[in-house]
């Protein structure tokens, strides 16, 4: 019994002895593979608060779908309330190895446009998210390095900070640095801290809950989020009402043509 503990014990120090040895491009890397759910679909409520404490409220419908061995990822949002934005909706492509696409639909125009990469660091819809927040962003566009381990929430972190490759793709990220703290057990980030362009701080992304969706594979998704904006007091929350795996999700949704059904 006790040399059977032993191997048990011997195979855990192992495990987490080839974690430690991961670079900080590998658990970037690994991080975004564990929130890579075949299909996810749900509905949040999003919650804008501004620098005098005033709120807005929105509801969102989300499907999500991967593609081609799970290095593209398609992601339907669409506004369900209220009654003067009902209907816009965003489109969005992340894929693995070049610039994601993004259409957005404005009902009131009747319009879909094109959100180009110079676009992307506008915040989405009146909120502290941005559009570059609605997808994730290449590895390539990064420098990654490998700061010593945190713990956020009683949950021990690696702490990861990334540096933009150029001013160009600063600029398009909408900020200069950035520090995320990734759970050590599944990779599931926790807590992100923004630094502006001339390196101040700028905003933190806080995760409260963690559903593992696709408990075969291991896949995860945050239940609730919170973005705040240390320079201009507002904050932006989204909270999951529902969240449910479904890889049979329809193709039909990752269309512009359903992107501007009302």
């Amino acid at each position: 019994m006790k040399s059977i503990l032993l191997l048990f014990v011997l195979m855990v120090q192992t495990v987490l002895f080839a974690q430690d040895e991961l670079t900080a491009t590998q658990i970037v890397d690994r991080a975004q593979t564990a929130i890579k759910v075949k299909g996810v679909q749900g509905v949040s409520v999003m919650t804008i608060i501004d620098e005098k404490g005033r709120e807005r409220v929105r509801k969102i419908a989300q499907v999500t779908k991967l593609y081609d061995n799970g290095d593209t990822e398609k992601r339907l949002i669409r506004f369900l309330e209220p009654a003067d934005i009902k209907g816009t909706g965003l489109l969005t492509f992340d894929y693995k190895e070049k610039d994601d696409d993004l259409w957005l639909y404005m009902p009131a125009l009747r319009k879909t446009r094109r959100i180009v990469s110079t676009e992307k660091a506008k915040n989405f819809m009146g909120s502290e998210f941005t559009y570059a927040d609605m997808t994730p962003p290449s590895l390539n566009d990064f420098t990654f390095n490998k700061l010593a381990d945190e713990t956020v929430d009683g949950v021990t972190c690696y702490q990861i900070e990334w540096i933009p490759v150029n001013d160009d793709i600063a600029e398009e990220n909408g900020f200069g640095r950035r520090i995320t703290f990734f759970g050590k057990e599944n990779f599931v980030i926790r807590k992100s801290i923004y630094y502006d362009l001339d390196d101040e701080l700028e905003k933190e992304l806080i995760i409260h809950g963690i559903q593992e969706l696709d408990p075969v594979n291991h896949r995860y998704r945050a239940e609730n989020m919170e973005m705040i904006n240390h320079q201009n007091g507002r904050r932006s929350a989204l909270q999951t009402e529902k969240l449910e795996f479904n890889p049979n999700i329809d193709d039909e949704y990752f269309t512009v043509r359903y992107l501007e059904r009302e």
